[in-house]
């Protein structure tokens, strides 16, 4: 009998963070799993963190997979995407390219690799504690969100603002799809 309250849980979810190098993935990550803010080095492959948190009443276990952006570690892309329940695609809104290769790039890939009808998806603006040096505006990533079927917020691995929003929103999706489903 494990005396941990974290070997049981009602749910496994597996999520997936994709976009482009440098977006800040791992950061948001680590501001989300760890309370904590590092200028990291870019993700070889992919890296892997998990938590538990609590939902009304359930209890759920969040596998997040933090994959590179860069394009020479995306052999093993299929891989990642088997299963998933929720897809966060995150962009810088201070560099225009990595939010035009969502459409050109990560949209695509999602539709060539996921293999639950039911993924939800999370469209996320990072950066924003840099608005001086913004170049994407809101507008357009809510454009894009309703384009694309995704949820969408806006955040700052930095400053916190909206991370915990982010991974909340997107949970709670995936568990009210789930419950429907199940």
């Amino acid at each position: 009998m494990e005396s941990s309250n974290q070997a049981e849980f009602d749910y496994l979810f597996k999520l997936l963070m994709i976009g482009d190098s440098g977006v800040g993935k791992s950061s948001l990550l680590l501001s989300f799993t760890s309370d904590s803010f590092e200028e990291l080095s870019p993700t070889i492959g992919v890296d892997f963190k998990v938590k538990y948190i609590n939902a009304g009443d359930k209890k759920l276990k969040l596998a997040i997979w933090d994959t590179a952006g860069q394009e020479r570690f995306r052999t093993l892309t299929s891989s990642y995407y088997r299963g998933a329940q929720g897809v966060i695609m995150v962009y810088d809104v201070t560099r225009r390219e990595t939010f035009t290769n969502l459409s050109d790039v990560w949209a695509k890939e999602i539709e060539l690799y996921s293999t639950n009808q039911d993924c939800i998806k999370m469209l996320v603006g990072n950066k924003v504690d840099k608005e001086s040096e913004r170049v994407v505006t809101k507008k357009e990533g809510t454009n894009f969100a309703r384009e694309y079927g995704c949820l969408f917020i806006e955040c700052s691995a930095k400053t916190r603002v909206n991370v915990q929003q982010c991974f909340d929103e997107l949970v709670l999706k995936v568990l009210n799809l789930t419950a429907i489903l199940f």
